[in-house]
């Protein structure tokens, strides 16, 4: 039994939000705060609102209401995507979005939203700029090797690269310099266990700091696995459909990229995951499923060291992981 007086589902853009109450229908509303001091004087006690993670749209509010003592559940797109195609709708505007969100939150079950610190709100931005800086980079190179080989490289081109990539390179490290200072601030015993996992770079501990707000958001190593998108998916049905089992990848999509690349470093130094890895291959697995089952791995070693708060172990961390 539903134990709010209401529930309401937001829909989220730009300029304004649609709101679906389960008592008071619907209404809309601006994307300012204006629009949410409005919002807040018309939610009765006990309300519960749902919105979808939108990016940078929902943030504001959630954190809004959240401040105001509301509760706020923030779920996965996907998830309401799902929902509307399993209706069948035929009717897709924000107001019929609202009214869906309004509608799962009756029937499932909705995580509740905990708003961020201050700290881990810029770490967050700092590692979306970083991203940005780091893809920049990538194709700045790309086009330098490509000027290359033309054997007669436009030198204004030339220089205007090399400069970009000066630049980017520059910006780069002052990020990750600033992200080092944010979390010593709040993390830095978990940040030192952390690089103690051989194959665990400091930018992965730092990445796995501040998404898991030190590991506090997930009960169980399974939860975090499955939130970074590295577990099993098994396609199979009566006798004919046999698929191959593939990860899910509906997760961070960031942070898997960094375990993967850390998969590889972990073979060679991490015992544990040395053992996995030639096990996997032995049997006659591709490499690259050895490689995610170690990236797998180096979760579950990274959360039970930051649950105990014990340095890595070759001894005590299979104990920690049964």
């Amino acid at each position: 039994m539903n134990k709010y007086k209401e529930t309401f589902g937001v829909d989220i853009s730009k300029d304004v939000f649609d709101v679906y109450g389960t008592l008071s229908g619907h209404n809309q509303y601006k994307n300012d705060e204006s629009g949410f001091v409005k919002f807040l004087k018309e939610l009765p006690d006990t309300a519960l609102v749902v919105m979808e993670a939108t990016g940078y749209y929902h943030y504001r509010l959630a954190q809004f209401l959240y401040k105001n003592k509301i509760v706020v559940s923030v779920v996965n797109p996907l998830s309401i995507k799902r929902f509307i195609q399993m209706k069948l709708a035929k009717v897709k505007t924000d107001k019929s979005d609202a009214k869906s969100i309004c509608d799962y939150a009756l029937i499932n079950a909705v995580p509740i939203y905990n708003a961020l610190t201050d700290v881990q709100s810029e770490c967050l931005q700092l590692f979306r700029l970083l991203d940005v800086y780091l893809k920049h980079r990538t194709a700045t190179k790309n086009k330098l090797h490509g000027e290359e080989t033309l054997g007669i490289p436009s030198r204004y081109v030339y220089r205007s690269l090399k400069r970009n990539k000066k630049h980017l390179d520059k910006e780069i490290s002052a990020i990750e310099l600033k992200l080092l200072s944010l979390i010593k601030q709040e993390q830095q015993e978990q940040l030192t266990l952390l690089r103690t996992v051989p194959g665990i770079g400091q930018k992965t501990a730092l990445f796995l700091i501040v998404i898991t707000d030190g590991f506090s958001k997930f009960e169980h190593a399974a939860q975090l696995c499955s939130y970074v998108g590295i577990t099993p998916t098994i396609r199979e049905s009566g006798s004919s459909v046999k698929g191959r089992s593939r990860i899910s990848k509906v997760g961070n999509r960031k942070l898997r990229n960094l375990l993967f690349l850390c998969s590889f470093n972990a073979c060679k130094h991490n015992k544990a995951c040395r053992e996995l890895y030639e096990r996997i291959v032995n049997k006659g697995k591709s490499k690259k499923v050895a490689l995610i089952a170690v990236a797998n791995k180096l979760i579950k070693q990274c959360f039970a060291i930051a649950k105990s708060g014990r340095a890595y172990d070759e001894t005590y961390v299979s104990v920690l992981l049964k």
